[in-house]
């Protein structure tokens, strides 16, 4: 048996339920493509693709370069009722996989779902998360993301060691998070080794097995504000890098859209193995929609006063048909943005690593 073939037979539980037997998409799981990469001085592109448009060119540039990748969508960008893209657990998983079939695309991917977020202690918020982990376990997805850096830390382990339980069962890829990551424009505490040490350390002694790790190293989530200045501090995401590694923990960084290429260039030297982009792929949709369509959303958006992003949902069925030559300029910007995020990323040749690696039984 070749190698792919071998890979294909690794896929998880709850996603071959979805796929079929027959079905050739790589859809791994999380934990398993972290685990062969861990090592090498690589980073996943982890894409939040809320408008559907731009996964075939994505798709399109990880073939072309042999790299593995990652689709997922956040709690508010599609929980159980669409969130503000429109897109529920199950749409999501089969708009991509979906894509998958249509182009043929044969490279490794995992599907996460990206910030479960829970902002405070409350029953209410506990408990739709639990629902939204839930059917997204019975939806296919490979990998998650418990993100509860809202609260204190003690609060933060407690509430995340409840939540991941099933999916530590599972066997599936799993990202905590400890120290919220700012919104453009405002500012947090950076995320200290004791902190992230101390964190990972509990989870570990409560039988968990964490892959990423997200911290706030002064990144921000979106656009950065016009003169604001990017402040990542690689020094100390070395540090905890260092510091969690040997538990089988490596670095997962959000808000990567806007940081100069550079900068991106210098992740995989800090222990950053999983790096979120999500706001880039919205701002290109938006600047290739036709014309009546971007007039009317910026008619809706001076009516609420609400952020760009919140127009997804109300938008969503124009948005998905829109006329065949838009939607192709958005494939094709996409593709080369992606092409040239993954060379600075590292990623080229890592979907070969992985289907080897898997394949030897690494």
């Amino acid at each position: 048996m070749d190698a792919i073939h071998k890979v294909l037979e690794l896929r998880p539980p709850n996603a071959l339920a979805k796929l079929g037997d027959d079905s050739k998409v790589c859809l791994l799981n999380g934990k398993d493509v972290v685990r062969v990469l861990r090592d090498d001085p690589v980073i996943i592109m982890a894409c939040n693709a809320r408008i559907k448009h731009v996964i075939p060119g994505i798709m399109r540039a990880a073939e072309d370069l042999d790299a593995t990748i990652c689709f997922e969508l956040a709690k508010t960008e599609g929980d159980l009722d669409g969130g503000y893209t429109g897109m529920d657990p199950r749409t999501y998983w089969e708009t991509v996989v979906s894509a998958a079939d249509e182009i043929g695309f044969t490279r490794p991917f995992f599907i996460h779902r990206d910030h479960t977020t829970v902002k405070d202690t409350s029953t209410e918020a506990i408990e739709s998360a639990r629902r939204l982990l839930n059917v997204s376990l019975k939806e296919g997805y490979t990998s998650y993301s418990i993100d509860a850096s809202f609260n204190d830390i003690p609060d933060n382990i407690r509430i995340t060691a409840d939540l991941a339980r099933p999916i530590n069962d599972a066997g599936l890829g799993l990202e905590v998070e400890v120290g919220e990551s700012a919104s453009a424009g405002a500012e947090g505490e950076v995320t200290t080794v004791e902190e992230a040490l101390m964190y990972i350390t509990e989870l570990t002694d409560m039988g968990l097995h964490p892959d990423f790790l997200a911290i706030n190293n002064g990144s921000k989530h979106g656009n950065y504000l016009p003169g604001e200045d990017v402040h990542i501090d690689l020094v100390r995401t070395l540090e905890i890098y260092d510091a969690v590694r040997p538990f089988g923990v490596v670095i997962a960084q959000h808000g990567i859209t806007g940081t100069p290429p550079n900068m991106v260039g210098k992740f995989a030297d800090h222990g950053i193995r999983k790096g979120n982009v999500a706001t880039q792929w919205q701002n290109m949709c938006h600047d290739l929609f036709p014309e009546d369509l971007k007039a009317d959303i910026k008619a809706w958006l001076d009516d609420t006063g609400k952020n760009i992003k919140m127009a997804t949902a109300p938008f969503k069925d124009r948005i998905d048909s829109i006329p065949d030559e838009h939607a192709k300029a958005i494939e094709d910007r996409a593709y080369r943005e992606a092409r040239e995020m993954l060379v600075h990323f590292r990623a080229t040749g890592t979907g070969t690593k992985v289907i080897e690696r898997l394949a030897d039984g690494m």
